[in-house]
């Protein structure tokens, strides 16, 4: 039988998958194909390529110049894909964590009020 806490677990399980998505992301990245993605295919075999707004709200967005398209501005040319991928990966995992606590906390405060009922 483990010694093991739930709560340990859950975090090396969490941790682990985390450190999967980052080597992931970091040796992976650099053999994404060159091609255009999905949309930007559609949109040339369309023909409306040409016909984006010149100044898109994404670009609007703080966070908007630091990258650019699948790499990070300011960074030398062989890692700046990489690291696109790593900062992507940590702030997917950050938005995912906070989320969850977001809910585990209601879900917490919901079931305690039912309780008192």
């Amino acid at each position: 039988m483990s010694d093991r806490t739930p709560s340990m677990k859950y975090r090396i399980f969490f941790l682990s998958g985390l450190g999967i998505a980052l080597a992931i992301a970091a040796l992976l990245s650099p053999f994404a194909s060159p091609s255009p993605d999905g949309l930007n295919r559609v949109a040339e075999d369309l023909g409306f390529v040409d016909k984006e707004h010149p100044e898109p709200a994404a670009q609007k967005l703080p966070f908007a110049k630091v990258f650019d398209g699948y790499a990070l501005r300011g960074v030398p040319e062989q890692i700046a894909t990489p690291v696109a991928g790593l900062v992507g990966a940590l702030a997917t995992f950050g938005v995912a964590w906070g989320l969850g606590k977001l809910v585990a906390r209601k879900s917490a405060s919901t079931i305690e009020l039912e309780s008192h009922d």
